[in-house]
């Protein structure tokens, strides 16, 4: 469905100044705690709810939600491994059934965590857009997938970008077998977890970004911190001269033996 190029979303101020704010302590009460109130579900497996986005800010699109768990305080880089896989699996289902539907030019899907990260919620949800006018494809460059490999398996890649779309820090996972989607899942996990625990000592948001790259599915996992004014006025990424300290860290803290011991110790400076 792409029958009117648009550049830009159009955002409902009148339904946006009623959101409510948990991500920063604001008085409000979490909307995704009282299961009993939840409205427009869509699908629900277990404690995993997607339902329709109580305020659709954004014109011409199907804003939804997915709950992670009944849990407010917990966080996708402590969920046990079953509940990691099932939360994963659900989301991509989801979210290939609207882009499977054809009722929207591009369909985004994508996680926030942490007050620097865009968000406003802070009980454990991801969100599915479908846009209906608008591709966002073509805004994607493509050389931000490809980097210094952290691990790596038949069929699916963890990497460090090269040359990262907004700057710095970017790793990319990129699924060539759907056979290895929990895989994808556990390098989520890790990434995630190594963001907020060891990465930096005052890192506590990320981003994870969902892509159809032609017949792969890419994530991109970001560390969120006050955005750099060089890419906000500009359009300048920046690249870290830490990276390859990055990934030997993650290599050593996730896929070498010994690394749940050096994990305990804690974050970096």
């Amino acid at each position: 469905m792409k029958d009117r190029k648009m550049t830009h979303l159009r955002f409902d101020y009148d339904i946006g100044r009623f959101k409510p704010v948990t991500v920063v302590e604001r008085g409000f009460h979490c909307p995704f705690c009282g299961r009993e109130q939840l409205e427009n579900i869509l699908a629900q497996e277990g404690s995993i709810v997607w339902l329709k986005n109580k305020f659709p800010v954004l014109e011409d699109t199907l804003q939804t939600v997915l709950i992670e768990t009944e849990d407010c305080q917990s966080e996708l880089s402590v969920y046990n491994k079953e509940h990691l896989h099932r939360v994963i699996r659900f989301g991509v289902e989801k979210w290939q059934e609207l882009v499977r539907s054809g009722e929207y030019s591009s369909v985004l899907f994508f996680k926030n965590h942490g007050p620097y990260s865009g968000g406003t919620i802070r009980h454990p949800h991801m969100q599915i857009i479908g846009l209906k006018h608008l591709d966002y494809v073509p805004k994607i460059p493509q050389e931000s997938f490809s980097g210094d490999v952290i691990v790596k398996e038949a069929g699916i890649e963890l990497n460090l970008a090269t040359l990262p779309k907004i700057g710095f820090i970017e790793c990319n996972i990129r699924l060539r077998d759907p056979a290895k989607i929990d895989v994808m899942a556990d390098y989520i996990q890790a990434v995630a977890h190594y963001l907020l625990h060891h990465f930096h000592k005052n890192c506590n948001s990320y981003n994870i970004f969902f892509y159809h790259l032609e017949e792969e599915i890419a994530v991109k996992l970001v560390p969120r911190f006050v955005t750099s004014p060089l890419f906000i006025g500009y359009s300048i990424p920046q690249i870290s001269s830490r990276g390859a300290e990055v990934v030997r860290e993650i290599q050593l803290l996730y896929f070498a033996e010994g690394g749940a011991a050096l994990r305990a110790e804690g974050k970096s400076s």
